[in-house]
């Protein structure tokens, strides 16, 4: 019964600050608190002690420090001092220098010049240590800024920044186009927002038929693309193709979110794939925790027994 839910209902659940206020009461403050199980803590030694204990598993992580929709210039900087600041806590850590970001945290609602200016602080930062800097796709009404904030710095010389495309978007092959023209390693999902039908399928089945195409897309035309999914069918149909083109399987890597199908994530790396593991983290872990229930309601049956527990 929970699968049928909407996802509608649980964005309008991410927006209450009267439910996030309680989340945060219980959501974190145990190792056994229910929203331990998908987010990896709310500070960055906490979310490098659960990169190191994925790489032992032979897995390579992606950190994102959680934070959107900020409305001043001070917190813009402020989340920008945090990013920069982790870095350096990553470098000391020795794990792996791969971070993941969003627009709307670095000053986007502010103006562009703004989220610009930060985005170029972090990867100034990020450059002399090697790390990787992904920029996560927001809702719809975003999609347009970032790709022109992501161009912007990449037209300036930026190369060791990456892209994320949701297949649920419509327009989402001309963009993939654009970006495999360019050479950006893309991370390719579904799609997490509740969006119109006029710029989104809002079927399930137009959503993998969508992002089985992409896939493909990426995969014969694309640069180190990352297949980000949990699903079964998905993840069979991504093996199926680079198998039938004899694509080697150090091409591309698959990606998942912490604490989601953890057998899978192992199975995968077992067979010679590169896996990575999405690590989110950070004390503004109620809205991302939100559409995660939303994906994927049959979780809201954990939570809620782990909520009765806690108390």
């Amino acid at each position: 019964m929970l699968d049928a839910l909407p996802k509608t209902a649980f964005s309008v659940l991410a927006s209450s600050h009267t439910l996030k206020r309680l989340a945060s009461r219980y959501g974190m403050r145990r190792p056994g608190s229910f929203a331990r199980r998908f987010i990896a803590g709310e500070t960055v030694p906490e979310a490098i002690q659960a990169a190191h204990i994925i790489e032992q598993q032979g897995l390579t992580v992606t950190l994102d420090l959680l934070g959107e929709s900020v409305s001043t210039v001070e917190e813009a900087n402020r989340a920008t001092r945090a990013y920069i600041e982790m870095i350096g806590e990553i470098e000391k850590a020795g794990v792996g220098r791969n971070i993941s970001l969003k627009l709307t945290q670095l000053g986007l609602d502010i103006d562009r010049a703004t989220c610009v200016d930060n985005l170029r602080r972090i990867l100034d930062a990020a450059t002399p240590g090697g790390f990787f800097v992904r920029i996560d796709m927001e809702n719809s009404p975003y999609t347009d800024a970032t790709m022109e904030t992501f161009e912007t710095v990449w037209n300036i010389g930026c190369r060791n920044v990456g892209m994320v495309i949701q297949s649920y978007l419509k327009r989402s092959k001309a963009d993939i186009e654009r970006l495999n023209a360019l050479g950006v390693r893309v991370r390719l999902v579904k799609g997490a927002y509740r969006e119109p039908r006029e710029v989104a399928f809002q079927q399930k089945a137009e959503v993998d038929a969508a992002f089985v195409d992409l896939m493909h897309l990426l995969l014969q035309h694309g640069t180190y693309p990352a297949i980000a999914t949990h699903d079964p069918a998905m993840i069979a149909a991504t093996k199926a193709f680079a198998r039938d083109r004899q694509i080697s399987k150090d091409a591309f890597e698959f990606q998942m979110l912490y604490g989601i199908r953890r057998d899978l994530q192992a199975e995968l790396s077992g067979e010679g794939y590169r896996f990575r593991v999405y690590v989110p983290f950070g004390k503004e872990w109620f809205p991302y925790f939100m559409r995660r229930l939303g994906e994927r309601p049959a979780n809201v049956g954990f939570v809620v027994g782990s909520i009765f527990k806690e108390k």
